[in-house]
């Protein structure tokens, strides 16, 4: 583990939240697809599905999708605002299946709310660490995705999306269709 367990599911499920504007359908769109999605996240608090919170938490991509391209200046100033906008009071806490971890926000305070403020105290952590280049596009030519780098040798290309295996795919069967090209080729020149 790079980062605290919290840092780490913060990055992660930062990245899989600005990843659901690039679905299609949006999994946000409706209630109970919206309900499955954070329910994935493990978050502590209510959640309530309803329009204003769906619509909330939908307004938070845009301003967690910035956050893989600014600068660390940049970075810094959009964490700095999101902290005092929320009057972000970090606190020790336990609970659940979770040993002390920091929160940041009140646990009955709006969803948007805490997953804006869990992001920004993540980000706390990655400019601390000088490790702002863990964050990234996803490869993929045809993928507005992004992603959080964890491996050790930071490595990861592709973002949670499924296009590193679709790549993978196409990739395999290009190979399959060169090599059977390649082998009709040397049957002709026989």
């Amino acid at each position: 583990m790079l980062f605290a367990h919290d840092t780490e599911v913060a990055l992660v499920d930062a990245a899989a939240l600005v990843n659901t504007a690039c679905e299609d359908p949006d999994p946000l769109a409706d209630r109970a697809s919206y309900l499955e999605f954070v329910q994935g996240c493990d978050w502590s608090g209510p959640i309530s599905g309803d329009d204003a919170e769906r619509s909330a938490v939908r307004a938070l991509r845009p301003a967690l999708r910035e956050l893989w391209s600014l600068d660390e200046s940049g970075v810094v100033e959009r964490v700095n605002e999101l902290l005092r906008r929320e009057s972000a009071l970090p606190q020790l806490v336990k609970h659940d299946d979770w040993d002390w971890h920091l929160h940041a926000t009140p646990d009955d305070a709006p969803l948007a709310t805490r997953w804006g403020v869990e992001t920004a105290m993540a980000m706390v952590d990655l400019v601390r660490a000088g490790e702002l280049r863990r964050l990234r596009r996803c490869a993929a030519p045809d993928c507005d995705g992004v992603l959080v780098d964890l491996s050790r040798n930071r490595s990861k290309r592709y973002c949670e999306l499924g296009c590193g295996n679709r790549l993978n795919v196409a990739a395999y069967r290009a190979r399959l269709t060169s090599g059977a090209v390649d082998s009709a080729e040397g049957n002709l020149q026989r």
